[in-house]
């Protein structure tokens, strides 16, 4: 007979066995752990120093970092998944060293360091520029709608709340009425009954609504608050010009006071203790808020979600559904996210600007030429870029397959910024270079959703954009190791 090699599942090693050996010395594995080690992980370190030195020791945070980074480029994002996979998957047993730590610590690492863990996007990206990866010759700007962890059927309008409210105040009264109204008869022939049960039901319910209704109050008033100061603000200015008669600048200094009374009145200082993020660097982003009255009092159709009160209902891809805007930079040559952003508001027109002082800010340079489609086409953005020294080349309307537009605007006199971006993309030169944006930025969304990533795992506008910038180094550091291991691993 034929003789079948060794196999004996129960034999122990003679030796003990190097962990390092069972993988190829061009795994993605030992890629991130030599890297992790070069990382400059100073904000986490100092906030673990920090705690009270006694009780159980706390894991390495190179570890713990090297392995949510493994986690999310394998497409393991949950704590629960990362536990598993430091007992099953052989190669995070090697990252890990054999440390098995719980999916609550790994939840809480994640949890307490996600602005340090996105801050490292940053030198994710300087490691890719120093491979050569970045040219910044041409950047490519687009934004995808990315599901939030919420469903949309969760969210009600302002109208749709005051409804439920009255009509589950009438249920409960019905119910107590009932439970009054039966008699000691009715008691006998069919049994004591207790609404309590669907009294309380009902009360909690209510409770939610009221909340809800208090919360998105606040936040239109908060929105009608800040709009009055922008007001009172110009007002202001007014008020200081010469060129202005004494009687005028008078009248706009006293309206400027109102604005600013008005403002004090539905948002006074002591009362902004509220959802929403803390001062950061992402305070240039647009912020979607509920319309509201100039009282500020919600409209009726002001929505707000029970789950994840930042997030919006958008639209992508002709259907309906409870999102964030999700936005990307991307560098042409070997498509490196150089800046990435993420907001609840819908339109992306407002992201163009925020987006490319990232692109310079984390480069430290300018690209020479940003492409992006007609959703992100004004006027402003056009004259920003050309002040900030790159070329604008951002669609008017719908193109054709090579790239030039298919036809004239639907604007019966477009403007002068319009007819000149129009005149630069029929150009060889503009043509050429627009007809790159939909290889250099979509496939990016492409490549992040074939990893996995179809939902933002948390709740809330701050955690999410941490999440949404860990994505994208984790996509740039994907790149890197492809480029210095060509084909060892897909995009």
């Amino acid at each position: 007979m034929k003789a079948y090699r060794p196999y004996a599942p129960m034999q122990s090693f003679l030796l003990p066995p190097s962990p390092r050996e069972w993988l190829p010395a061009s795994h993605l594995v030992y890629f991130v752990e030599g890297f992790v080690a070069r990382l400059n992980l100073r904000a986490i370190e100092d906030r673990i120093q920090a705690k009270d030195p006694r009780g159980p020791l706390p894991y390495a945070p190179r570890m713990m970092v090297a392995l949510l980074l493994y986690g999310y480029a394998t497409g393991v994002y949950s704590s629960r998944g990362l536990e598993r996979a430091t007992v099953e998957d052989v190669a995070v047993r090697v990252l890990a060293a054999g440390a098995q730590p719980h999916f609550t610590t790994i939840n809480q690492f994640r949890s307490t360091h996600r602005e340090a863990l996105a801050g490292l996007f940053v030198q994710v990206l300087v490691a890719c520029q120093s491979a050569g990866l970045v040219k910044l010759g041409h950047v490519a700007i687009d934004g995808t709608k990315m599901k939030a962890n919420a469903s949309k059927h969760k969210a009600k309008s302002y109208d749709r709340m005051v409804k439920d409210q009255a009509r589950l105040r009438a249920e409960v009264e019905g119910w107590l009425a009932r439970a009054e109204a039966e008699d000691a008869a009715d008691d006998a022939e069919h049994g004591p009954y207790d609404p309590q049960a669907e009294v309380r039901l009902r009360e909690e319910k209510i409770a939610k609504m009221n909340a809800a209704l208090e919360a998105l109050t606040k936040e239109t008033e908060a929105a009608r608050a800040a709009q009055l100061r922008g007001q009172a603000e110009a007002l202001r200015a007014k008020a200081q010009d010469p060129r202005r008669t004494p009687a005028k600048r008078k009248e706009a200094a006293t309206l400027a006071g109102k604005r600013v009374q008005q403002a004090l009145a539905l948002d006074p200082p002591a009362d902004r203790d509220d959802d929403r993020d803390p001062p950061g660097p992402d305070d240039d982003l647009p912020r979607n808020t509920p319309p509201a009255t100039p009282s500020g009092t919600p409209k009726p159709s002001a929505q707000r979600n029970f789950t994840d009160p930042h997030s919006r209902i958008m639209v992508r891809d002709g259907a309906f559904l409870q999102a964030y805007n999700a936005q990307i930079a991307v560098d042409d040559a070997h498509q490196i996210i150089v800046a990435a952003a993420l907001s609840n508001q819908a339109p992306d027109a407002q992201y163009f600007e925020p987006l490319l002082r990232r692109v310079v800010r984390n480069c430290d340079a300018v690209p020479a030429c940003v492409t992006a489609d007609t959703g992100y086409f004004s006027a402003a953005n056009v004259q920003f870029a050309d002040h900030l020294g790159t070329e604008p080349l951002i669609s008017v309307g719908r193109l054709r397959r090579g790239g030039t537009p298919a036809s004239p605007s639907r604007s019966p006199r477009p403007s002068a910024a319009h007819l000149a971006m129009r005149t630069a993309l029929e150009q060889p030169h503009g043509r050429a270079i627009y007809a790159r944006r939909k290889t250099t930025v979509e496939p990016v969304f492409g490549q992040i959703r074939t990893r996995g990533f179809r939902q933002l795992s948390f709740r809330g506008l701050f955690k999410n954009r941490c999440e949404w910038a860990f994505v994208a180094l984790v996509h740039n550091l994907l790149k890197l190791f492809r480029a210095q291991s060509p084909r060892t691993m897909p995009a």
